[in-house]
């Protein structure tokens, strides 16, 4: 395999177990693991893992591979990141498996592996151990990537919609969409104008600065499938709460909010890849607002009270104050709106 064809593609026997997928992992996977010499074990053996571990795995099937403000590759390192941040923990180690289609060009894989490595740097995190197998042509939609993640929580007990209390505060840590949008774009070849790039970005520096301001976090969510509508409506079923949102303070660019109505999409339902809520003590409100303004947080609701007399998991609802002094509903989205978004 010569690593200076540009035509050379992804063969079957890469996956095969011999010289073909030897050669494969030295030149493009080799290179993320810490220590190299380890890369062909079975297992790895961790020896920092002191304290409260957060665990978690994600699965990435992206399409298209390469999209406006990034790829495949570091949606999957920083996806797995996020979700390891939003239980208060520092991401630290990262399991990598990766399923190629007979075909994809090796200098495709080749960018993908690259963004691999500097997003786990940006995220602070290390390739610990991997696998690779390869499909047959037209079975698996040219690169499917898998990872589990651990971190080290930092907080003094696990960050979990459990710890959500009346009177709370609602905040988001950015304005929405950007990343539903970049990627219907780019799969339809859509030239928006202004461009929309993907929100990607590791969540832990928001989260840590946010732990370093004695801020008590109730409980964290980000922003992926099915958007702000989404999460909103989990959080508030897992103890029946109700959720008063302003409308107003919703923080959406107008290059999402005017592509949006042309295309009849609604931001609320788009996934972000690098936004997040945080629901905090009413006390904490300004502290943790102070934290996230500088990019573009905003305090955008409240919890009121239960939903309902008793209260009760999966009795929750969403009402939204417009500007107009009516209240809405906020329903979640139903059905399948963009697949294949992360």
């Amino acid at each position: 395999m010569s690593q200076e064809n540009p035509e050379a593609l992804i063969r079957l026997g890469h996956g095969g177990g011999g010289t073909l997928m030897r050669d494969l992992i030295n030149a493009e996977f080799r290179r993320l693991y810490a220590d190299p010499a380890l890369a062909l074990h079975d297992a790895t053996v961790l020896t920092d893992t002191s304290g409260v571990l957060a665990f978690t795995v994600d699965s990435s099937v992206v399409q298209p591979l390469q999209f406006p403000g990034g790829d495949i590759g570091s949606l999957a390192v920083i996806g797995t990141a996020n979700d390891l941040a939003m239980a208060g923990a520092r991401p630290r180690h990262l399991s990598l498996a990766v399923i190629l289609e007979e075909g994809l060009p090796l200098a495709l894989l080749r960018r993908i592996v690259t963004s691999i490595a500097e997003a786990c740097h940006r995220c602070g995190v290390c390739v610990e151990t991997g696998d690779t197998k390869v499909v047959e042509r037209g079975k698996g939609d040219g690169l499917f990537l898998s990872t589990s993640g651990l971190g080290v929580i930092a907080t003094p007990r696990p960050i979990h919609p459990a710890g959500i209390e009346e009177g709370d505060q609602i905040l988001i840590s950015g304005d929405l969409g950007r990343h539903g949008l970049a990627i219907l774009a780019s799969r339809h070849g859509l030239e928006l104008h202004p461009p929309v790039l993907s929100d990607l970005k590791p969540l832990w520096p928001a989260v840590q600065a946010l732990l370093e301001q004695g801020i008590r976090l109730h409980c964290l969510r980000d922003l992926t499938r099915g958007g702000l509508a989404m999460v909103l409506q989990e959080l508030a079923d897992v103890g029946g709460w109700r959720f008063a949102i302003e409308e107003e303070a919703v923080p959406i660019s107008e290059a999402v909010q005017s592509s949006c109505r042309i295309l009849g999409l609604d931001p609320w339902h788009l996934a972000c890849e690098g936004r997040f809520v945080a629901i905090v003590p009413a006390g904490d409100g300004d502290r943790a607002l102070d934290v996230l303004a500088a990019d573009g947080g905003r305090r955008i609701g409240v919890v009121t009270a239960p939903a309902q007399p008793g209260g009760g998991s999966g009795a929750g609802t969403v009402i939204v104050h417009t500007p107009l002094k009516t209240t809405r509903r906020q329903h979640p989205p139903s059905g399948e709106l963009l697949p294949r978004i992360c």
